[in-house]
């Protein structure tokens, strides 16, 4: 299976939860599938088919920490500019807030689109991950060829909700996984499973019931790990996995 795959580093990043509003702005320890689509788009300059792509990916950082910023909110303070709807005066009113920010970030993306090599070595707008502060910069953008295998780790990456019936290493969490911008910015929210520690298959495996083992596809160029590479699971934004 040939795929491609991108690596973006970064020095801060922030996936703010969607349904907090003041005072403090946690983070998402993984970026959402939404955000994925987003950092696409932007290199390919144009929307695509939720449908018709497949992403796995491997995020790290070094640290979490937590920053004062504020918002200055305008406010009219007097009456309307006659002919027009704006405001003779405003007055901005400062709003300070905690915002969770993620030290060094590193992306390893893999997408089943190998054709797609030429809009990451040459995005169509600034590579950013997160906020639009958030800049970033491709190290390496190739193709790779997957391999299938029974034997894998994985870290540091975002899981199918039903992983939990596999292993008790990560958490649930609810993100949104695409955000349509024909219908209003309507979003679509999904359940996923975190995991950040390294969870060997299958001899570290911890099964429920009757659940069989997975398989994977791993990356060769992978580091080698008890003689294990890195294994991938792939999502998609629309549909079913």
């Amino acid at each position: 299976m040939q795929v491609l795959k991108v690596i973006a580093e970064g020095i801060t990043t922030s996936f703010r939860y969607p349904h907090f509003m003041y005072q403090i702005h946690p983070t998402y320890e993984m970026p959402p599938p939404a955000t994925i689509y987003g950092h696409i788009a932007s290199a390919l300059g144009e929307w695509f088919d939720p449908r018709e792509v497949h992403f796995a990916y491997h995020f790290s950082y070094t640290a979490k920490v937590d920053d004062l910023e504020h918002i200055i909110l305008l406010v009219p303070t007097s009456g309307k500019i006659p002919g027009s709807s704006y405001p003779k005066e405003l007055e901005g009113n400062i709003n300070p807030f905690q915002r969770t920010l993620l030290f060094q970030p590193r992306l390893i993306l893999y997408l089943d689109r190998p054709d797609w090599i030429d809009a990451f070595r040459s995005p169509k707008y600034p590579v950013i991950l997160g906020r639009s502060q958030d800049l970033f910069t491709y190290s390496d953008v190739s193709v790779v060829e997957l391999q299938k295998s029974d034997y894998a780790y994985i870290e540091h990456t975002l899981l199918p909700y039903s992983s939990n019936s596999f292993t008790n290493r990560g958490y649930a969490v609810l993100m949104p996984r695409w955000i349509d911008y024909t219908q209003g910015r309507r979003p679509t929210f999904e359940r996923y499973f975190i995991v950040h520690d390294r969870i060997h298959f299958p001899e570290k495996l911890l099964l429920f019931g009757n659940v069989q083992p997975p398989s994977f596809w791993v990356d060769p160029q992978s580091p080698e790990v008890k003689g294990k590479h890195l294994g991938l699971v792939f999502h998609s934004f629309a549909g079913d996995d």
